[in-house]
């Protein structure tokens, strides 16, 4: 950050790219971004990132007026899990079509932006550096083999303390299970399956915990040729990452996101 300006940082710019800083705060932004013309560009290309996200879910979106109460983090506990993947689901087409396409959005979210965007900033990094380490590995790639999947679900489950995870099956995209792993995601244990085509080409999905995610958001992360699609499923989060395609990149998140269970 500008040293003339110590007060702008990581979090203040996601917020003004996503639409979130309060009207007051936009006139500063916009003034420091004019004298630090590397950091406009860098937000540019998240506010391009935001667009291209609404546009790819545009077609997914059905909203009501009530879809506004679903973007919270207070859920009935007596609610059905059904109508808990329904209020997921509404919610997410509601932020997309808001343009607020990070997903943070809400009041209480609104009160506390850096703690929400270093929570979430946080997944994607690790997703792709859980990629780049064991994606590559030839001999030892995975820890359990797909020849022991129930083995893998019920170990990683156990250890994230979800009862009934599930590894994704990807077949009809032309994804076959390699196996997975335990490790650790914002210092607690996670998961990570990985995933080849018939070309050999790799794509790794990770699971991890953190208290502090308590909404959903939906975000694509680059890092030069990787990609990362990830989301927010109340403390769980999810990241599919791989040097494929955005459009096979989101085909693979959407399996994955039905079949992996809600928090």
């Amino acid at each position: 950050m500008n040293e003339r300006n110590p007060t702008v940082t990581e979090a203040d710019l996601h917020a003004f790219a996503d639409g979130l800083l309060p009207p007051g705060e936009n006139a500063r932004l916009e003034a420091w971004l004019s004298d630090n013309p590397e950091e406009a560009a860098k937000v540019a290309g998240w506010k391009a990132q935001n667009a291209e996200i609404k546009t790819l879910f545009a077609p997914y979106a059905r909203t009501k007026d009530s879809d506004r109460l679903l973007v919270t983090s207070q859920r009935r506990q007596d609610r059905s899990r059904l109508s808990r993947r329904l209020s997921i689901a509404a919610a997410a087409a509601l932020v997309f079509l808001a343009g607020a396409a990070a997903g943070h959005y809400g009041p209480q979210l609104l009160g506390r932006p850096e703690i929400q965007l270093a929570s979430i900033e946080a997944l994607p990094r690790q997703a792709q550096s859980a990629f780049l380490v064991y994606a590559s590995e030839v001999r030892h790639p995975v820890e359990v083999g797909a020849d022991q999947e129930p083995h893998l679900a019920t170990w990683l489950g156990k250890r994230l303390n979800i009862a009934d995870l599930r590894v994704p099956s990807l077949q009809k995209l032309g994804f076959q299970l390699v196996g997975g792993r335990l490790l650790p995601v914002n210092g607690t244990p996670g998961a990570l399956f990985m995933y080849e085509d018939a070309t050999g080409k790799r794509i790794t999905v990770l699971v991890g915990r953190n208290k502090l995610n308590t909404t959903t958001s939906f975000r694509f992360a680059n890092a030069g040729t990787l990609d990362t699609f990830y989301w927010i499923d109340g403390d769980i989060g999810y990241a599919v990452t791989g040097e494929i395609s955005r459009d096979m990149l989101r085909q693979v998140a959407e399996e994955c996101y039905k079949q992996f269970p809600s928090s």
